[in-house]
């Protein structure tokens, strides 16, 4: 039998927390919230890391048991929850004041969150490159970690991340040619379409000079133009990071989310934005705690610190092709129907016996 204490291991955990400043003689009251807060947060990284686990086994080979892809959905759903956790716990860390951090801060030098191996996983296995990366003190970013785990995030890199697996998944949706249908070429006839009549409404507008008809049908040819340049076989190379037909099978998903077999994927790649996004806005209030705790004084690792920070959320975006997809949608009333055969396809199909 295991008792409640033993099975948590509390004596252990509980423990675990040894404030630098009471090393020195003089604790600081809220060294403790500090070590908490952080402890944590790895407790919580270390479950994204398992969730990940599964994901990522789930598209890792050539073909999908679409039995599966709910699993995968769940998974990161668990990480979009876990993500919303991180952002509100910096409200707890803010009930710290400054005057009360700088009482053991010093204490701190050279740790830093640069250290964190578990983050550095969660950000390679998703996707985040080294390329991608703001450098820092002109050094590798995992130089700020130790040599074995230097290692293994090197020996990672190598791998497959989750947005390859995802670009590979996506490439193979069937239902972009079927028969006698060409997504691109019926998105592409439906773009011109509603355009078209987007211009017949201009130029039967008698309130409109000729000079106003003329500049706007000239940003209706633009945006028609921009529109189905998704549709093009070069458009990866156009600074995309998804392949040509990754990009289309997500715009397919998106217009035809309606459709059953459209369901799981749409939401899936709705966590995948939730994820970037929730990221994001973590490393966003992370920055903000750092100014308002240290100003612009350098972080304990030796960055500008909130500079720094405020900049890997911007600039730190895994999914970002998904985000920029909205911009090639059209609306829902313009959406060119499916044919029959890809419709059936895409929808359950129950037979009376």
């Amino acid at each position: 039998m295991v008792d409640y204490p033993d099975y948590l291991q509390l004596d252990s955990l509980l423990s675990a927390q040894a404030l630098e400043s009471a090393k020195h003689g003089t604790p600081a009251r809220d060294e403790l919230l500090f070590i908490i807060i952080h402890q944590t947060y790895e407790l919580w990284f270390k479950q994204i890391l398992h969730e990940l686990d599964l994901v990522e086994a789930t598209f890792a080979g050539e073909q999908m048991d679409d039995a599966f892809l709910s699993d995968a959905v769940h998974g990161l759903g668990r990480i979009v929850s876990i993500l919303k956790v991180l952002v509100n716990q910096v409200d707890i860390l803010e009930t710290m004041t400054p005057l009360d951090f700088l009482e053991f801060r010093d204490l701190l030098v050279p740790a830093s969150g640069f250290q964190s191996f578990q983050w550095r996983l969660i950000e390679t296995r998703l996707g985040l490159r080294p390329e991608d990366r703001i450098a820092f003190d002109g050094q590798p970013f995992e130089k700020k970690l130790r040599a074995q785990e230097q290692a293994a995030l090197l020996a990672l890199l190598k791998e497959a991340s989750l947005v390859d697996r995802i670009d590979a998944w996506l490439a193979r949706t069937p239902f972009l040619v079927m028969e006698d249908y060409d997504f691109a070429e019926a998105y592409r006839k439906a773009v011109a379409e509603m355009f078209e009549n987007e211009r017949a409404i201009v130029q039967s507008n008698d309130s409109l000079t000729e000079d106003d008809k003329n500049r706007q049908c000239a940003a209706f040819d633009a945006s028609e133009a921009s529109l189905t340049q998704i549709l093009g076989d070069q458009v990866a190379e156009s600074g995309w990071r998804f392949s040509d037909k990754a990009l289309r099978s997500a715009l397919f998903i998106n217009l035809y989310r309606d459709e059953p077999a459209a369901h799981l994927p749409f939401q899936l790649l709705s966590l995948l934005m939730d994820i970037d996004e929730l990221m994001a806005a973590w490393r966003h209030r992370h920055a903000l705690l750092v100014q308002r705790m240290i100003g612009a004084k350098v972080g304990t690792g030796g960055s500008s610190g909130h500079g720094y920070l405020a900049e890997t959320a911007t600039r730190y975006r895994i999914f970002g092709d998904l985000f920029a997809l909205t911009t090639y949608l059209i609306p829902r009333s313009a959406l060119p129907p499916l044919p029959g055969a890809v419709q059936s396809a895409m929808r359950y199909q129950y037979s009376a016996k």
